[in-house]
Parts: structure tokens; C-alpha cells; sequence
């Protein structure tokens, strides 16, 4: 099942436990706009090329609509629009005023050079700018897209409407991003993690763990768990896969992929073939990469108790079933991941005053939000009787549902 049909689905089901009104319902799926636009730039070559790039804007019933621009080859519409939803959702959760978007350009950053890149980027902005704004859509990096993106975002921004440093989040620190921004996703499934460990009486300390995926959000949930006292049993990314029953030395283990750039060869572990991975002996597993890797055929070998969604929509529907009859405890990506767009408003807000925080306070805000999250979570589960992915789910589109009768939908 492909992510807008899980979503919807979710949605639905959300729906129905919540009694929403059929016409509400129907409303709040369909998208506010959807943008298309080509982009036409002249190659290093001086030969043209041409770009589809597109923005899906879903809902701002509760603020301005947030979400990430991707650089991939298939950006594929339908995609692009779960992911806008999937942002109203997890906003509405993480209970900042934002409501959800998301965009990209159909293409494959690795095959542009850095000024094609900048081109494109300003070609994009310059279809899009009146469309977007700090008090209208706000855009982030995604899949392909980083700081510097953003800054030439601002920057041709900028040069229609003056200097307007919230117009995006994930800047360069100089250009007014945030300090904590780069680790907050790891940081937030780490905060996730031990809230829904608490409710257990467990905490990180002396559980093993495996994650899959040592990207940004991987290596920083590495990285804080190992400081933590919690055991990295298992590792893996696109390179290859490691582990060690007494726990990988993590610090070792990132000097070891900044040096060849790949897991392979690492002494302090042994190599494991990646698809083991996921079905490997562990308290908790991780999967920080990417989605639809738990399906109907690894969902009954899995053997960890507890299963925390870094990556967005790492776990099939069918796997949820398969999972949820073994007592697995799963927790749901929309909640789990929400640690990055959590500090994006952090940082949006900063711009907005012109003040900025350091370092200690965007963290501390940060635990003091996924904390509430998963409590008005556990909540929702209570009244509804349902898992953890309903609990989110009913959360979210709970309070979207709330502000749009608010404000009056059917005018």
C-alpha cells in the first residue's frame, strides 16, 4: 500500500473514532492548492533544460502550512501529497500553529553541478515566491535539498518582498537557522523514545538497540542513545550493515564513515547481511530510513518489543496488523519524528522576533514539547481505546477538525 493510500486510510479510520461529520471529513482530505511550474535553466553546457517542480499546499486551518522540498528524480505527485497531509496531521500533534505542505523538483541533484543547482533553485522560487511566505507557507529542506538551498530560497525571496529570514527553516546558523536544528529529528526520537519507555517503567539505559539508516537522523539517535547507556547492537545504511552483542562504539563508528564514508570494514563490529537487520534480537528497533520497510513478509520475525518510526511510513498497514497481534509497541512516525519541525518553528519564531536562543533552551523547549505530545497522545488512547498510531492520528486530526469549524468551513 502506497503512502497517500495509508494515510487516507489512517485518516479514515481516525475519523470514524472521532464521529467526524461526513462533509468535514471530506473537506479536510482535499488539498487548499496544489502548484505546478516548469523551470527552464541553462545548462553549464549552454544547452536548456527544463524542470516540473510543484508545491501541494494541504490545509492552514491552524497557522501558516509547513513541510519540505525534495530533489529526486520521482517526485511523484501523489506522494508529494500524502506527505502535505501527513504535515497537517503531525503538526496539529506536535501542537505548534502550523498546518502542512510539501514540494520538490523532478530531478537528480548528484547530476547538477552547484550553480545549476543555484539556478534552478531561484528559477523555482521565482514561480513560487508569491505563493509562499512567513505567514502563508513556509518551506524546509527534504531529500536532496539542505541549508544551502534555503539560503538561496531566502535569498531570491528576498529580493521581492526585503529581507525575510522565517520565509524557511533549516538555514545556514549565519543566515538565522537555529542552533539544535541539525540533531533535532534524532534528538526528538530520542525524547519520543523516552517518554514512551517511562510509561513502561524502563528507561534507555542497559536496553539493546538496532537502527537501520545512519543519515542525519540515524546518527544522531546513535549518538544520544550511546551517551544514554543505552547498547547499539546493530547498524546499517545504504552501505552495509554492523554489529557487536556488547554494543557498537558509536563515537568510533561516526570518526569511521566521516573517514571512508561507508560502514564496511569497521573494526569494532562485524559485518551482517542488511536484511537481517530489522528481524534482529533487540529491545528496540529503529528505522530511520526509509518507507515501507516492514511489510507482510519480515513483520512476523521481528523481535523487538518496541518499534520507534524515525523514517516516515516505515511500517505497512499489513505489518501494523502483524505486529500489534504479537504486542509489539509501535510509535507512530507522525509523533516519533516530529522533533524537526518542532525546532523549525523554533527557529521560524526566533527570525520573527529577532532574538535568537542558544543552544541548551531550543533542546530543553524541545523535551518540554515531545513530552506533552506523548502524554495528550496517551490520552486520545484512553478515551479511544486504540494503539498509539490511532491515539496520534485521532490527536491530530482532532485539533485540524476543531479550528476548522472554528473558523467557519462551510461559508
Amino acid at each position: 500500500m502506497n503512502a497517500l493510500a495509508a494515510t487516507n486510510r489512517n485518516f479514515r479510520l481516525a475519523s470514524r473514532l472521532l464521529g467526524l461529520d461526513s462533509k468535514l471529513e471530506k473537506s479536510l482530505l482535499i488539498p487548499f492548492r496544489e502548484i505546478k511550474v516548469e523551470c527552464t535553466i541553462p545548462k553549464d553546457d549552454g544547452t536548456l533544460a527544463s524542470y516540473v517542480g510543484f508545491r501541494v499546499q494541504h490545509d492552514n486551518a491552524r497557522g501558516p502550512m509547513k513541510g519540505g522540498i525534495r530533489y529526486h528524480p520521482e517526485v511523484d505527485p501523489d506522494e508529494v501529497n500524502a506527505l502535505a497531509q501527513l504535515m497537517t496531521w503531525k503538526t496539529a500533534v506536535a501542537d505548534i500553529p502550523y498546518g502542512g505542505a510539501k514540494g520538490g523538483i523532478g530531478c537528480t541533484p548528484r547530476d547538477l553541478s552547484k550553480s545549476e543547482l543555484e539556478r534552478l533553485t531561484r528559477v523555482f522560487t521565482q514561480k513560487i515566491h508569491d505563493l509562499i511566505g512567513i505567514h502563508t507557507d513556509v518551506p524546509a529542506p527534504d531529500m536532496g535539498t539542505n541549508a544551502q538551498t534555503m539560503a538561496w530560497i531566502l535569498d531570491e525571496y528576498s529580493k521581492f518582498h526585503g529581507h525575510s529570514p522565517a520565509v524557511v527553516t533549516g538555514k545556514p546558523i549565519d543566515l538565522g537557522g537555529s542552533l539544535g536544528r541539525e540533531a533535532a529529528t534524532g534528538r526528538g526520537v530520542v525524547y519520543a523514545t523516552e517518554a514512551l519507555l517511562a510509561e513502561y517503567g524502563k528507561s534507555i539505559k542497559g536496553l539493546t538497540f538496532v537502527i537501520q539508516g545512519f543519515g542525519n537522523v540515524g546518527s544522531w539517535a546513535s549518538r544520544l542513545i550511546h551517551e544514554r547507556g543505552g547498547k547499539v547492537i546493530a547498524v546499517s545504511d545504504i552501505t552495509g550493515a554492523v554489529k557487536n552483542p556488547n554494543g557498537i562504539d558509536i563515537p568510533e563508528l561516526l570518526k569511521h564513515k566521516e573517514a571512508t564514508g561507508s560502514l564496511k570494514s569497521f573494526s569494532g563490529g562485524d559485518s551482517m547481511d542488511p536484511n537481517e537487520l530489522l528481524v534482529h534480537e533487540c529491545d528496540v528497533l529503529v528505522p530511520c530510513a526509509l518507507g515501507g520497510v516492514l511489510n507482510r513478509e519480515n513483520a512476523a520475525d521481528v523481535k523487538a518489543k518496541f518499534i520507534i518510526e524515525a523514517a516516515n511510513h516505515p511500517t505497512d498497514p499489513e505489518a501494523d496488523e502483524i505486529l500489534s497481534k504479537k504486542g509489539v509497541i509501535i510509535l507512530p512516525d507522525i509523533y516519533a519524528n516530529a522533533g524537526g519541525v518542532t525546532v523549525s518553528y523554533f527557529e521560524w519564531v526566533q527570525n520573527i522576533q529577532g532574538f535568537m536562543w542558544d543552544e541548551e533552551k531550543v533542546n530543553k523547549e524541545l523535551r518540554r514539547y515531545m513530552t506533552q505530545a506523548f502524554h495528550n497522545i496517551k490520552n486520545m488512547c484512553q478515551s479511544h481505546n486504540c494503539n498509539l498510531r490511532m491515539g496520534a492520528f485521532t490527536l491530530g486530526v482532532n485539533r485540524v477538525a476543531r479550528a476548522t469549524t472554528l473558523r467557519g468551513w462551510e461559508a
